[in-house]
């Protein structure tokens, strides 16, 4: 499971795709290719023939937010709409969550379920693995593909391939 941000307005919330018709995504798409993941390097709408393998995408946030940045009240709003996605899925072997907010609302959700407690030892960072609870997902957490990430250096696709070969790697020796 892959949780990310929020829609993004000329992306996902154009296109119905999470990471689709975005900058984000297309970094982000390129990578799951990559890494066998998707069946192709790019999504340009719910239709392209895009099939992802072994992956959800989901978001923290369900709306594109002012300044893609959702407040905590949207992102407490939308929290159980991640929670029953989580619920619904209980086969799911790894968490990786894209940026500090999702990292941040993933572990939010384990501590108020009790499955941790305390989000003292679980420190973000990109590429780093977080074993939570028997039982639970291993959570990866990463920098988000953001243009701004991307395009300053901060996250390269080599970065993010790493990230998703590690996830793949985790799920298959659980």
């Amino acid at each position: 499971m892959v949780v990310g941000l929020a829609p993004g307005a000329h992306g996902s919330n154009r296109t119905g795709r999470m990471f689709t018709g975005d900058r984000s995504g297309d970094v982000l798409y390129s990578v799951l290719y990559k890494t066998g993941f998707a069946s192709q390097a790019e999504s340009t709408s719910r239709g392209d023939g895009l099939e992802l393998r072994d992956l959800f995408i989901t978001a923290s946030a369900r709306c594109a937010p002012p300044g893609n940045k959702p407040t905590p009240e949207e992102v407490r709003n939308c929290r159980p709409f991640l929670e029953r996605e989580l619920d619904l899925m209980p086969n799911v072997k790894v968490v990786v969550a894209l940026g500090k907010l999702a990292f941040d609302n993933y572990l939010d959700i384990l501590k108020v379920r009790g499955v941790i407690r305390s989000r003292a030892p679980f420190v973000f960072g990109h590429n780093q693995e977080f074993r939570t609870a028997e039982g639970q997902p291993v959570l990866i957490s990463s920098y988000h593909p953001s243009q701004q990430n991307t395009s300053t250096g901060k996250l390269t696709e080599a970065m993010l391939a790493a990230v998703f070969r590690r996830a793949r790697k985790v799920a298959e020796r659980a």
